[in-house]
């Protein structure tokens, strides 16, 4: 079930409690509204755990590989206040703003990306068919040929007699890459430097921060208890340095220690959502102050996505034209020089 089914899920669960059905009465519904086969297998097996006398809750942790630990703990959080509908409506606004940042960040990348698979394509289809029939009329000559030229066609052979090399390495070394990556510490030391990184790092920043805030803001304003909070809100982090650094941070809490002064210890998070969460711990806000540190920092995420595909789009393409132009260039030199020798 995908993040955009999760969040129908939600919206739909909701109204029909806050209409007043029962919890079994809004499974059926579910089950008949629901079109994928594999979801309504999901709802199915749900509603067989309420049937037979087990909560919610525990018929979502049946299918903990579907349904992220936020959902499970914030209907834990509504079985325990007797007020599930809300409870899944607030889950649903969550669900689907993170969703829709997510959709933001991948449409601002697409467009790049369509264009870097392009330009490649292009350039790759010059040096294998265009340079090859251009050049081959001074190669074979006793002319002695611009340096910029015989690299030109140095590569151009190197493509059309190897090119089958370099995409054997373009299948195998991604399947090694996602190998090593299994290993934890691969990944730690991987994360960690992505994190100093300049532009790149502080987006990993941003969106792990602004998930994180948003999830532990959700969780406390539902009543979840502080340490299972923490606990389901990190597990939302894909930085592997960061998560570690915020366990750290739930072992100091639980022993007693304030969440910012424990977080901030750590120097993962940035400062401005610290001085949020000591304003609101000091103020007995903190949920709010969480939902204020969370929009600011989804604010930066969106600058910082911004700022990188304005300066990466015009990049490629000036990269892309002195390119082409250093082609053409290589090609005309031979040329201009027979000009001048005829002249």
């Amino acid at each position: 079930m995908g993040n955009a089914a999760l969040v129908l899920l939600a919206r739909r669960w909701s109204i029909l409690l806050v209409s007043g059905m029962s919890l079994e009465e809004t499974l059926n519904a579910l089950v008949e509204q629901v079109d994928d086969d594999s979801a309504r297998e999901v709802l199915v097996g749900v509603r067989a755990e309420i049937q037979a006398g087990h909560p919610l809750s525990s018929g979502l942790e049946r299918f903990a590989d579907v349904f992220p630990e936020i959902y499970i703990a914030m209907v834990k959080a509504g079985e325990k206040t007797g007020d599930l509908g809300t409870v899944l409506e607030r889950l649903a606004d969550y669900l689907e703003a993170r969703y829709e940042a997510r959709r933001r960040l991948v449409q601002a990348l697409a467009y790049p990306l369509l264009v870097s698979i392009v330009a490649v394509a292009i350039v790759i289809g010059l040096m294998v068919y265009v340079v090859p029939t251009v050049v081959a009329v001074f190669a074979h000559g006793k002319q002695a040929l611009p340096w910029l030229t015989r690299g030109l066609i140095a590569v151009s052979s190197l493509i059309r007699h190897y090119g089958w090399i370099l995409l054997a390495a373009a299948v195998v070394v991604p399947l090694v890459w996602q190998r090593a990556m299994q290993y934890r510490n691969a990944r730690f030391r991987l994360h960690a430097a992505l994190l100093e990184l300049p532009l790149l790092g502080n987006l990993l920043r941003s969106s792990d921060s602004a998930k994180f805030s948003a999830t532990l803001a959700i969780l406390l304003g539902s009543n979840v208890p502080l340490l299972e909070a923490l606990t389901a809100a990190r597990r939302t982090l894909r930085n592997l340095r960061i998560s570690e650094a915020v366990g750290r941070a739930v072992e100091r809490i639980r022993e007693g220690a304030p969440i910012a002064r424990s977080l901030g210890t750590e120097k993962v998070f940035p400062p401005m959502m610290i001085h949020l969460i000591a304003s609101g711990e000091s103020s007995g806000a903190l949920a709010a102050m969480l939902r204020r540190a969370a929009e600011q920092q989804q604010k930066e995420l969106d600058h910082f996505t911004a700022l990188g595909v304005a300066v990466f789009e015009p990049a490629l393409i000036v990269a892309m034209g002195l390119l082409v132009i250093l082609i053409v260039f290589a090609i005309l030199m031979p040329i201009m020089e027979i000009n001048q020798l005829v002249i």
